[in-house]
């Protein structure tokens, strides 16, 4: 079953403390967690946020605006997905270099 897509994330990239994860990763795996974030995170599946901020992503995919999502790696670390408003751009970053 395919996934709709409700916006572009532009360009993806993410910070050097995700990099530094990756690390740990083979190159299948990590190619795995990225597009699996990117899938749920365009397709309108927010992650581990609460019941507001899940409201406010749904307004800003209409809106527009920023969309955040929270989710978790294999190894359990929580990252975050953030695509900018003009959708130029999504970062994957974790919370603290925020």
């Amino acid at each position: 079953m395919w996934e709709i897509q409700l916006f572009d994330p532009g360009r993806v990239v993410m910070t050097p403390g995700v990099e530094e994860l990756f690390e740990g990763f083979d190159l299948w795996t990590q190619l795995e967690v990225v597009i699996g974030l990117l899938v749920r995170h365009t397709a309108g599946d927010w992650g581990e946020l609460g019941v507001e901020d899940l409201a406010a992503n749904d307004h800003a995919v209409v809106l527009g605006e920023r969309v955040l999502s929270a989710y978790r790696l294999p190894d359990r670390t929580k990252v975050w997905v953030i695509t900018e408003a003009d959708r130029s751009s999504t970062t994957i970053l974790l919370p603290g270099e925020y």
